[in-house]
């Protein structure tokens, strides 16, 4: 495909279009006349060979290729923006670039805090965009990191790709303190025998503690599945139910005592999360600062750890 013959103006249009499901939802937040924004969705229909946008009762409902074209046409203009966004020299203090980085919401809630932080000590006007993958976002891991500024993801996912490791952790159990099957401590028959909360479920998707309990011999008996760890204590207070969740974030999700945190009854194997990137940005002064941001507050992460004193 040749770019010189599109025209890439019509890629914020088709972004609004997407995202309201609504030519005068879309044209209100692009400050256009409903006309002007109708003749874009005319070409972009043309030009793909689909309706994108269907009359389904009083709404309109995206067609499946329009499904696709939404997340892809985010990490477009996110790209876009960041080469516009270059500058000769980089200074931190003064800069009001903004980065994208992709994130699931345990890393966005550990490591975020840090970040913030820090970007309030040196750059107070640049801007960090967390964005939420999606599984077919990481199994197209080269072309995605070619539109963001990095990926925040546990090793064994992305291969042939720049990282830099931030922090390791380690899994525990969530269990409801009403969970009269479980003691002061589980058991292998706990995790055998009790129903489960699973984050990720699929072959590409998924937690590698619960992909070692399968290897142990240990098929959880899956009862609900989540895209979302922080969603997790919502699901099991109250029930029978088990999940696995990251050490770091566990205590952050005892619902105020209603759920326990409890160690793995198997030697769970730690995972490192790390930041990812494609290597067009190994050179790229602001992105290596970004790297630097991120490097600190993994040790920032690591310090606190080591510092809570042992219980």
């Amino acid at each position: 495909m040749n770019l010189a013959t599109l025209d890439l103006n019509l890629l914020v249009p088709l972004d609004h279009l997407l995202r309201e499901r609504s030519v005068t939802r879309a044209a209100a937040r692009l400050g256009l006349g409903q006309p002007a924004l109708s003749a874009s969705l005319a070409r972009l229909r043309r030009h793909f060979g689909d309706e994108l946008l269907t009359r389904v009762g009083n709404s309109y409902e995206l067609t499946p290729l329009a499904v696709q074209l939404r997340e892809r046409t985010g990490t477009a203009l996110a790209g876009v923006e960041r080469v516009f966004a270059s500058e000769p020299v980089f200074d931190p203090s003064t800069s009001q670039r903004t980065f994208s980085v992709l994130v699931s919401d345990y890393p966005m809630a550990v490591v975020g805090e840090h970040v913030g932080r820090i970007l309030d000590e040196t750059a107070p006007r640049v801007r960090l965009r967390f964005d939420r993958y999606t599984t077919p976002m990481i199994d197209a891991a080269e072309e995605t990191l070619r539109m963001v500024d990095g990926l925040v993801l546990p090793h064994g996912f992305v291969s042939d790709m720049p990282h830099l490791d931030l922090w390791t952790d380690d899994w525990m159990i969530l269990v409801a303190r009403s969970n009269t099957a479980v003691g002061d401590s589980l058991t292998m028959a706990n995790l055998a025998e009790l129903p489960w909360v699973l984050t990720y479920h699929a072959p590409s998707a998924f937690t590698p503690a619960s992909r070692q309990l399968q290897v142990l011999g240990v098929e959880p008996r899956v009862q609900l599945v989540a895209e979302s760890f922080l969603a997790l204590p919502w699901l099991i207070v109250g029930t029978d139910r088990i999940a696995l969740v990251q050490a770091e974030l566990a205590p952050r999700l005892t619902f105020g005592g209603e759920v326990r945190a409890l160690p793995c009854p198997f030697d769970a194997m730690r995972l490192t999360e790390a930041l990812w990137w494609h290597p067009v940005h190994d050179r790229d002064p602001e992105h290596n600062w970004l790297r630097s941001v991120f490097a600190e507050a993994g040790r920032r992460i690591e310090t606190r750890r080591a510092d809570k004193p042992e219980e």
